[in-house]
């Protein structure tokens, strides 16, 4: 029993500290970090900063981390070994999926990596791929649970990764957008051809089976009912991807965005109460 508490405790106290620095900055992480970060990279993308700071990719991966920090933070305490473990397999998917893309063209097309976003896998796919993947899956399947958790296996499954594609349709067009990635023959949609998003239909289809395999839904919806800040990187996505896409001119895209902020933010069970306040409890 000693053995199982040593290795436990750090673990809860860990989760503590996490729930409380995340609780105590909502404001910052969810709103302030997607703000400044989208000045920063339209600035960057025009020649307005200096060269160490345009576009810096371990800068980008740095704010992504901030603004995931709920996620973790939220998802921490259910992750349970079969939860790490299917994680484990969906990044080497996630990477492994990719680097067939920019080799052969298939599943999303031919394109190619603008900017090198941090350290690259064999110089072709960002090595912290899953850090920009990752929470488009888990964001996805957390909406879901929130709206129809109740609902049939097929059903979830069905409505999580057409959650996963409307997400896609706001980023890629801004990613493209921001000169992170292109395609060789651009498309129809803001510079994104079709097959990117059939593929997106594939990979997402093993993508969320995994993501449901590894997490215990009932687990996962009971943390939805006490952790209030469960989803505000989604709120963070959408905000940093609207103004993006509203910079740029991407109208479809920013209207999915805002019209997806409008359904979150105007839900019963979400309460967007960011500032701070001493003495908050972590329940809603």
């Amino acid at each position: 029993m000693s053995e199982v508490l040593s290795h436990r405790v750090p673990r809860r106290r860990v989760e503590s500290v996490l729930e409380e620095t995340v609780l105590h900055n909502r404001f910052t992480i969810a709103v302030t970090f997607p703000l400044v970060g989208v000045a920063l990279l339209i600035a960057g993308r025009h020649g307005l900063l200096p060269p160490e700071l345009a576009m810096n990719p371990y800068l980008i991966i740095a704010a992504n981390l901030v603004m995931v920090s709920p996620l973790i933070a939220g998802l921490l305490p259910v992750v349970s070994r079969r939860a790490l473990a299917g994680l484990g397999l969906l990044a080497l998917f996630t990477w492994g999926i990719e680097l067939a893309g920019v080799l052969t063209g298939y599943p999303y097309g031919e394109f190619s990596y603008r900017l090198d976003l941090g350290p690259m896998l064999f110089d072709l796919v960002p090595l912290g791929l899953p850090v920009f993947y990752f929470p488009i899956l888990l964001n996805s399947f957390l909406l879901v649970l929130l709206f129809a958790g109740d609902a049939s296996l097929p059903r979830r499954f069905a409505l999580t990764l057409a959650c996963v594609i409307a997400l896609d349709l706001i980023l890629d067009p801004g990613a493209v957008a921001l000169g992170f990635w292109a395609w060789d023959s651009p498309g129809f949609y803001y510079g994104v051809p079709a097959i990117n998003y059939a593929g997106w239909l594939l990979s997402g289809a093993v993508a969320v089976t995994l993501i449901q395999a590894a997490f215990d839904r009932r687990r996962v919806r009971a943390r939805l009912a006490t952790c209030p800040f469960l989803l505000d990187d989604l709120v963070s996505f959408l905000l940093f991807w609207g103004l993006v896409n509203l910079y740029f001119g991407n109208w479809v895209p920013f209207a999915l965005a805002a019209g997806l902020a409008g359904v979150l933010l105007r839900s019963d069970w979400f309460d967007f109460d960011v500032l701070p306040v001493p003495g908050t409890p972590l329940s809603r």
